[in-house]
């Protein structure tokens, strides 16, 4: 055995939301060839505890977004966050890995730095969207940035943070094809006729901002196509219970098919997709299927971000691509007037040249994250 592999260090990782559960079960994984007697411990969700993570508290407590949404919380999150500090400086890990939710993970960072704790936070903070001062919060709170896109690292290189561009996991485990037909089996979909996917986000409050839009633009395309099937993808069977109740008071009389856990096979059999923003869309992206996307935020949060922000695009796709590859909505803008249009027109008309710009930015992030990010921590773990 090597002599990595005799070392039982403690990794400690928090991770906030679904998107963060699918990095750290990549990263456990990575770790785990490395380090087969690693322990893991911190807050973690299915896929992460699936590999013998253990967790303090529930994940869900951090899925919380929007200024409006944390106050409401703001108790709870502090509890928490104290009660993590003082259980990793009384039992100190060998690294600390904050995986995205950074306003609750850097200040937990750089308190257990402070401490002489090792600490690496996985997915920047959009610090080059809004804020920026925040990169001085992070040069404070990590010893290193792991950094999910390509253009993240030349800004942190402008302010001297170490910092290294891993790629995306997704980018690695999706496929450069994904076979709609094969989908569509997997799913007990008809293989013939056009699906559009109703994605409302995975967070529950926003499934009760964009539910009852999304399904009267489904009322809606319905009356002009009676042959649309609509499939909705639910992160878990609380949330189907959420929609589905939604669905119960907004549209009762709407027929789709409601499918939990597997998102990405819904997304591989559809031929357009109605969409939050979020990681999904990169997953979309990905998988190399047309979408509309929409936010919803609370009034005070948006009209506070109207004048934080400072990027011409707020979807991963339009980012990574520095151009409008597809449409995003914002706000009051998210309206079935609106979106009928822009969905038909992604439902019905060819879509090749999405397909090569979407390739494009497959390649460019299929770098073997989980791999890529398992060796820094090893490298920073041996640096002492």
């Amino acid at each position: 055995m090597s002599e990595l592999s005799n070392q039982s260090p403690v990794f400690a990782i928090v991770v906030g939301e679904h998107s963060g559960d699918t990095l750290g079960e990549g990263l456990i994984k990575a770790l785990q060839s490395k380090y087969p007697n690693a322990k893991f411990i911190g807050i973690g969700g299915p896929k992460m505890n699936a590999l013998g993570f253990e967790s303090l508290f529930a994940m869900d407590e951090l899925a919380v977004m929007g200024l409006f949404e944390v106050l409401g919380r703001i108790r709870r999150l502090l509890h928490i966050r104290k009660t993590l500090t003082e259980y990793f400086i009384n039992n100190k890990p060998d690294v600390f890995i904050g995986i995205d939710a950074p306003d609750f993970n850097l200040t937990l960072e750089e308190k257990l730095k402070g401490q002489g704790i090792k600490t690496v936070h996985y997915v920047s903070p959009s610090v080059w969207a809004w804020r920026e001062k925040r990169v001085f919060k992070v040069q404070r709170a990590t010893n290193l940035v792991l950094a999910l896109l390509p253009f993240e690292k030349a800004f942190y290189d402008r302010y001297q943070v170490p910092c290294q561009f891993v790629g995306h996991s997704l980018a690695d485990d999706i496929p450069l094809v994904s076979d709609k037909k094969v989908a569509r089996e997997i799913l007990g979909l008809d293989p013939k006729g056009k699906v559009l996917a109703l994605m409302p986000g995975s967070r529950g409050s926003e499934l009760s901002k964009l539910v009852p839009v999304f399904l009267q633009t489904a009322k809606a395309l319905l009356a002009e196509d009676p042959e649309l099937t609509f499939v909705v993808p639910m992160i878990s069977d609380k949330r189907a219970q959420q929609f589905n109740e939604l669905r119960q008071a907004v549209a009762p009389e709407l027929d789709l098919t409601v499918i939990v856990g597997k998102t990405q096979d819904v997304m591989a059999a559809s031929d357009c997709l109605l969409t939050a923003s979020g990681t999904v869309t990169l997953e979309a992206a990905l998988i190399k299927r047309p979408m509309v996307i929409t936010y919803r935020f609370n009034w005070f949060t948006y009209q506070l971000g109207k004048f934080l922000v400072k990027l011409k695009y707020f979807s991963l796709p339009n980012l990574l691509a520095n151009k409008a590859l597809v449409p995003e909505l914002l706000q009051y803008e998210v309206t079935v007037e609106n979106l009928v249009p822009l969905i038909k027109e992604r439902l019905y008309k060819d879509q090749s040249s999405l397909d090569k710009a979407y390739t494009e930015i497959h390649l460019s992030l299929k770098q073997d994250a989980s791999l890529q990010a398992a060796n820094a921590v090893s490298e920073l773990l041996k640096d002492d």
